[in-house]
């Protein structure tokens, strides 16, 4: 009888632990962490037309990882984007293809926070397949007897095509200036001028018979990229997650994987 009652409180002793809500985590079975947080809603980036293939990839992915969120891109020359925000065009993000414009909505009061450089980029020149004008360098942009294209001088293509020209102690004779790098990229693709200076991201993304030809000039200037969440972005949360997306580790494999040199982290 001794011996049944001993047996019965350790059988007893053994219940009332395993009722004790289970065995707490170890190091080898640790408690599930929170799950990465996700956003819901619309937003509008206006984007450099520099960063149309990359940014349109970038946003893909950022849809796929928020299933709730939808970006929608206006892609234009960063002075025409400015322009439009200090108008009060409806826009959440503001990436611009240089400082400069970045500047004029930070002084308008119009940006939520402080730019952040993303991205640099540098010029290259851009000539129909097979380069039947035979251009080899930036001293070519001086020949008159060429149909050149460059950006206009005010958008940030065009501000850097001319100090490079300044550097090199080229006088350019050019035929047409675009609004943008992909105005530009379009002439040439089309054979209506002989040459043109783009971003080297451009050459890389481009769909159709061009090729880019490297110049030694190009590495002693280049564009920084700024990025920033606007004031008066319709949705805030789904703005900031797409600039920590671009500034992330996925946002910027994408930027390399185009061409673009990411700062380091």
């Amino acid at each position: 009888m001794k011996k049944f009652a001993v047996a019965l409180a350790a059988s007893l002793a053994l219940a009332l632990a395993g009722c004790g809500g289970g065995a707490a985590p170890t190091a080898a079975d640790p408690a599930p962490g929170p799950a990465e947080p996700v956003v819901t809603g619309a937003a509008t980036v206006f984007a450099a037309a520099s960063l149309t293939e990359a940014f349109t990839e970038i946003g893909e992915l950022f849809e796929a990882a928020n299933p709730g969120a939808t970006i929608t891109f206006n892609f234009a020359g960063s002075t025409t984007l400015a322009q439009q925000i200090l108008s009060g065009a409806p826009a959440d993000v503001f990436a611009s293809a240089n400082k400069e414009q970045m500047q004029l909505v930070v002084d308008a009061g119009l940006a939520a926070g402080e730019p952040t450089v993303f991205a640099t980029n540098t010029l290259q020149i851009v000539v129909p397949e097979g380069n039947p004008a035979g251009v080899t360098g930036l001293a070519d942009f001086g020949k008159e007897d060429l149909k050149l294209a460059i950006c206009a001088p005010e958008v940030p293509c065009g501000v850097l095509a001319r100090q490079l020209f300044a550097t090199a102690g080229v006088t350019p004779s050019v035929d047409t200036l675009e609004q943008d790098v992909k105005a530009v990229l379009t002439k040439v693709r089309l054979g209506e001028a002989d040459a043109g200076l783009v971003y080297r991201t451009d050459v890389a993304s481009a769909e159709g018979p061009v090729e880019g030809i490297d110049f030694p000039e190009a590495a002693t200037e280049a564009n920084e990229y700024p990025i920033v969440v606007l004031k008066n972005a319709p949705n805030p949360a789904v703005a900031q997650a797409f600039v920590d997306y671009v500034l992330a580790g996925d946002g910027t494999a994408v930027l390399e994987e185009f061409g673009f040199t990411t700062p380091a982290p």
